[in-house]
Formats: structure tokens, sequence, C-alpha cells
């Protein structure tokens, strides 16, 4: 049947329990097209992908709403296999390749062509040979599609990051009958000038008739690279234009500019002339997997909430993950005035800072542990607090204990049934603020939050806000909040850093523009496209 779209999502809305990640979103994307889909982090962009694909953490947690098309077809798509055998592959953002094989071999992979012999007809077919000149001759052509000239027999371990993110993409134009491509962040690991090669093949490839989704926070290669744009905000369609239409600016501005739920008021704050730096930081380079910083500057100020945004894998969880030495860490930094040694998170503790872990199940809590015992685990550990001598015993002094667990869990509204109840048992946004007690009883001076309302609902959300206010502007804490919800960073902060690709790319006032952030966000000074608002 021959349609105006090859896909065409209609409707889709998916849920996880009461929570809806998905509400009436539409994707149509005609052949030979690249269409290029935006968002934030938790925007819901993977969850869409994820119902295209067939994926099994859709189907085993009660399917989704509406429909998917192909060329004007209901597709039931029941898994990624089931996906591939419809003409739907992708390019993926972590590489599957294996490094003991040779090129050839990964591009063929699972699609081997193979040559009969005795010992296979009588016994197995799959005792059958491999025909290696007839693999590297279909993988030579998908290599020259791409624009790579490298030898087609050479072994993957060993190949340079950008090589291996063409091979991925070699071996999906080498399937037959593919008709739509997803492009998952392709040029997230590459240099500029392979993230140009990468646009001019995915040209190549639209120009004979495959589609593409390019899913990108790079909005420069949206402009260089897309024919449609849709953005997704909150679960939701939030605009769909022709990339034509479209500016740097408006895409940026469209991608983030919303006032989000849960969120609090407070009057701004300008930071003083003569404020004192809390904590200097120079060359700060983190080896965090996923999140490595590499080489930022930055200064704190003495009571301010100092922001950390950009999206998912820039390094930003990087930057107090290495101040405090949880991973390999080098730079200078400076705690009010004093050098702090980096790479020992004991000294760290010692020295007044505080932190409040993105991983709180992980790093943060004992899951199995009751809620007075996490409370005052790093002040008996670091500063044998909540201890008594007895002759030549050392024991916890459980009224102290008690009284210190009694005092936080009314402070930060912890709902439980009394301190002793175990951790594992509350819900997400009362571990979370277990986690804050823990690091308010150590009585820092600085205060690292990172992630401080990842998977906790409105209300909760609210109160850890309004408590991380209430240490800063009543207790006079320095904080640096590390958060993907730039909103909340919005909210509540003085000032706030963006950072992608590992350095810091804007420091900018809560209240400037959404298109401002957005830009920084893509790792784009505002003023780089000052010529792009002139055309708008």
């Amino acid at each position: 049947m021959k349609t105006e779209y090859i896909l065409n999502m209609q409707g889709i809305t998916k849920r996880y329990g009461e929570n809806t990640v998905l509400e009436n979103v539409n994707l149509s994307v005609r052949p030979g097209e690249i269409h290029a889909l935006l968002g934030e982090n938790g925007a819901g962009k993977s969850t869409l992908m994820n119902v295209l694909f067939g994926m099994p953490v859709i189907h085993n947690t009660g399917g989704f709403e509406g429909q998917v098309l192909l060329d004007g077809e209901n597709a039931n798509i029941t898994s990624p296999h089931d996906a591939m055998k419809k003409g739907i592959g992708m390019v993926h953002q972590e590489f599957m390749l294996l490094p003991e094989f040779t090129i050839s071999e990964n591009i063929k992979l699972n699609r081997e062509i193979t040559n009969s012999n005795l010992v296979s007809r009588i016994l197995n077919k799959n005792l059958e040979t491999l025909d290696m000149p007839k693999m590297a001759k279909d993988a030579r052509k998908a290599l020259d599609d791409v624009g790579m000239g490298i030898d087609e027999y050479v072994q993957v371990a060993g190949l340079p990051i950008g090589y291996m993110q063409f091979i991925e993409i070699a071996r999906e134009i080498d399937k037959t009958g593919v008709k739509l491509l997803v492009f998952d962040e392709p040029t997230a690991v590459l240099t500029e000038s392979e993230a140009d090669q990468l646009i001019s093949v995915m040209k190549k490839i639209a120009a004979s008739g495959i589609s593409i989704i390019f899913i990108t926070h790079r909005l420069d290669e949206v402009i260089a690279a897309s024919d449609v744009v849709t953005i997704l905000r909150d679960g939701k369609t939030v605009a769909n234009l022709k990339t034509k239409d479209a500016t740097v600016l408006t895409l940026a501005e469209l991608m983030v500019g919303r006032q989000g739920e849960g969120m609090v008021s407070t009057e701004k704050r300008a930071i003083p002339k003569d404020a004192k730096v809390a904590m200097s930081v120079r060359n700060l380079y983190v080896d965090m997997p996923g999140e490595e910083v590499k080489g930022v500057d930055f200064d704190v100020y003495e009571g301010e909430i100092f922001g950390i945004g950009g999206l998912a894998g820039q390094g930003k969880i990087g930057i107090p993950n290495g101040i405090m030495g949880l991973y390999e860490a080098s730079g200078e930094v400076k705690l009010f005035g004093e050098p702090l040694q980096i790479g020992d998170p004991k000294k760290a503790l010692s020295a007044g800072i505080s932190m409040v872990s993105e991983d709180r199940k992980g790093v943060g809590l004992m899951l199995d542990q009751s809620i007075k015992n996490n409370i005052v685990f790093n002040a008996m550990e670091i500063k044998g607090e909540y201890l008594r001598k007895i002759l030549f015993f050392t024991q916890k002094n459980e009224a102290e204990i008690d009284k210190q667990a009694q005092d936080m869990i009314k402070e930060l509204d912890i709902r439980c049934f009394g301190p002793q109840q175990a951790v594992g048992t509350l819900s997400g946004g009362n571990q979370q603020k277990v986690c804050i007690a823990r690091a308010l009883t150590m009585k820092p001076k600085f205060l690292f939050v990172s992630e401080p309302t990842r998977g906790i609902d409105i209300g909760a959300k609210r109160l850890v806000l309004e408590t991380l206010l209430k240490l800063s502007r009543e207790e006079g804490i320095t904080i640096v909040m590390v958060s993907s919800e730039l909103q909340e960073l919005r909210s509540i902060s003085d000032r706030i850093a963006i950072v992608s690709e590992g350095k810091i790319v804007d420091i900018l006032p809560p209240d400037a523009s959404s298109a401002a952030f957005g830009l920084a966000m893509s790792g784009i000074k505002p003023d780089e496209h000052t010529d792009e608002e002139a055309k708008a």
C-alpha cells in the first residue's frame, strides 16, 4: 500500500502504574526523511523508541495505548527482533560490536553467508562454513557507503571510537529490507570532522529512500541534517515543524520552555560583589565512566545554591563524585580558602563537606538498616560522635541517636513508623529525606546534593526543594545541587552552570531565557547564536 508515511505513531500513551510517561504522542515519518526527535532528559524519547521496537519493558508493564503503523498497516511489533524483520534498525549510542571479531564478521553478525559441505549435509546445517569472501564483499560495499576506507578484515578491538560508530551504521545499512533507521545520539562520541562525515552519510542513506529518526541534543546538527523536527516535553508532543522554519534558538526554547510541577517559588538573589568564595575549582578532571569531566573551573560563593545542570552523560554527575573522591580525579580544589586533597572521601567529609549521592540505594543508604542508624552513620564513622566510652569499650549512645533521629524525622517530615523502621521499607521520597538527614547530621559547611528529586512524587519533590532552600537561606549552608531537572534548578538556584561534553559551557542566572538554557545544554553559548535570533 502506497502511503505518505513510512511510520505513523498515533496517540501513543504509556503508563507505569500511576505515572504517565507518554501522553497522546504522535510521530509521523515520510520515506527518505531525516526526522529529528528532540527533548530533555525524561521527555519521553527513549520510551517512545521502546514502543517502536517492541521492547520487553513495554510489553511486561501493561503495553501501551495508541497505534503504530508501518506503510499504513497496523504493525504489531512484539520484540526488537520482530522490529528488525519489519525493516526497522537502530544505530545505538552504546556500541554492540564484538571486539575480537573482524569488521566483516561484525557487519554480517547473525546474517552470516555460509557454504554447505559434506559434514553439514549429513549431520547439521549449523556445521556449514563461513563464506568469508562473500561476507567481505558485502562489508566492503557497506563501508564504502559510509565513507570508510579501512580494510574489512581488520579486528574491531583497538579501533578508534569514531570508527566503531561508522561500523555500527555499516552493519545496519547492510541489512536487506531496511526501511527506517533510528540514530540514537550518533555524534556523541565523534570528533567535529567525524560528525560532519556522519551527517553526510545520513543524507546519503535518506536519499536512497531509507527514513531516519535522528535523536540528538546538538541543535546545530538538527538544523544541518534534518528535514522535520518533533519535540517532546514532559511526555507530550509540543511541536512538529519543518526544519527550514526553525532556528537553533526556537528549538532550544521549545525544548525546555515550561514551568514544571512540584517546583517552589522564591525571591531571586544576586551574589554580592564582596561575597567570599566557599569553593574554588580549577582544571578538574574526573574519570567517571559515562560522566567524565574534562577540565572545569568554577567558584561557589558562601551561602549560595549553585546549580549544575545538563543532559545525561555530559559530566555533571562526575563533578561532585570526583571532588568527594568516589572516582579518580585531578585538579585543584580549595574549600574556604584552604586546599582540599581530592581522592579521599574521609578527608572531604572531615573538611566539612557532606554529600547526598544520586545513587541513594547503592551509595547513600543501608537499606536493611534502621532510619536512625542511617542518619548517624557518617557522624559516628568520621567524627566519632554518638558514641560513648565505658572503661575500655566503645558503645553507641542510643539515647543521643534516638534524639537526633527524632529531630530529623520531625524537621524533614520523614513519613515513617519510627526511628527503628528499616530504610528499605520507606517510599523513595522518604528515603531521599533520610539521605539529607544523614548529610545534615554531619553539620556540614558545604553540601553536595545530586539528583535530589529523582524517582519521587511531586509532593515529596516540593518538600525536598523547600528543605534545601531553608538550609541555604536560614542556616547559611553553601549548596551545590546537581540535577537533570532544569526547572527545579531554576526554582531555587542562585546561579546555574550547564555542563556539556565534560565542560562548563555557561553559568547563567535562573531567570535567563529558556532559549539560553537550551543552547547551553546543546553545547552552545547564547552569544554564539545572536545571528540566529536576528533571523527569528
